[in-house]
């Protein structure tokens, strides 16, 4: 039996990853950053802890594995959990899925990442890309723009909003695009990638392309909302945010994904990697997007 690793198989990424390898008859592991929280596949999945300070744990859950899938990272930095921490934590992972014998990482980049971004999430994944490719691992990177589908956080929350707020503000104009990817979609290539042998770099965008002013549209239209959309100045939008951050507990908006969707680094001329139309989801989903918030904080820091 193959032996397949996923960082984070309870996460939203991670579990449709690990579904598909459980699917086929791969023995999974998880390495994760909640071991004892009881997992969506039960003892099917071994769960190991992010040993980050003991690199030779980490090397004790990889070995006897082949492929190694990543999508560890952080959406912002929080306490001792910032973006210089998860590049380094990551190099450490990469060090020992080296020493391990792992033959290859399918890892979970961003659109547009470079070294020389302004944004830390951007450049961090950039780093995290040279870090891959100078390593004696062979290697997939995928870089999804946006991932949809039932536990996403961004698409959802919209919908959240756009159901029990009067008004929904857009940050500045609204004409920055996006090319969002269903989730199982982004699970299938990342399979198919991982039983690859070559070095590939692929944008992981979905077959629409919206300007964040259309998602909103489309999202308005699905929940049947009557919420009012204005477009306030970016800075403007980001403080509202907080104040709805205050109400949910959790953080909205950055000051960073702000910048980045006013950068346009969300979207890319590359062809769709995946096939399934937001459109035609969320008509199958009408009635529970947006029904529950989905808590940042709650699903990594309580």
């Amino acid at each position: 039996m193959t032996v397949q690793v996923v960082t984070g198989a309870s996460g939203f990424t991670g579990k449709y990853i690990a579904r598909r390898l459980l699917d086929r008859g791969d023995e999974v592991r998880t390495i994760t950053g909640h071991p004892g929280r009881p997992g969506p596949f039960g003892d099917r999945v071994r769960a190991y802890p992010f040993s980050f300070e003991d690199p030779s744990r980490l090397v004790e859950a990889l070995r006897g594995a082949s492929v190694l899938y990543n999508t560890y990272w952080v959406r912002f930095s929080r306490g001792a959990s910032t973006f210089d921490a998860a590049v380094n934590n990551t190099r450490t992972l990469i060090r020992a899925a080296e020493e391990a014998g792992i033959e290859r990482i399918v890892h979970v980049s961003i659109t547009n990442p470079s070294e020389t971004s302004s944004l830390p999430y951007f450049r961090g994944k950039a780093l995290l890309e040279r870090a891959i490719r100078e390593s004696s691992l062979s290697h997939a990177i995928l870089r999804p723009a946006v991932i949809f589908g039932d536990e996403d956080v961004l698409i959802n929350n919209i919908a959240w909003l756009l159901r029990r707020f009067p008004l929904f503000v857009v940050p500045g104009l609204g004409e920055y695009r996006l090319q969002p990817i269903y989730v199982d979609d982004m699970a299938e290539l990342a399979v198919s990638c991982g039983e690859s042998r070559d070095n590939v770099t692929i944008d992981a965008i979905g077959p629409d392309t919206f300007s964040f002013n259309e998602l909103v549209a489309l999202l308005k239209d699905t929940v049947a909302s009557r919420a009012r959309i204005v477009h306030l100045p970016p800075r403007v939008a980001l403080a509202l945010s907080r104040v709805v951050g205050v109400v949910v507990r959790d953080v909205v908006l950055t000051p960073d994904e702000v910048d980045g969707l006013l950068a346009d680094l969300l979207v890319t001329q590359s062809p769709p990697a995946g096939k399934t139309r937001l459109a035609d989801w969320l008509r199958e989903h009408r009635d529970t997007i947006g029904k529950r918030y989905a808590s940042e904080l709650a699903k990594h820091f309580r």
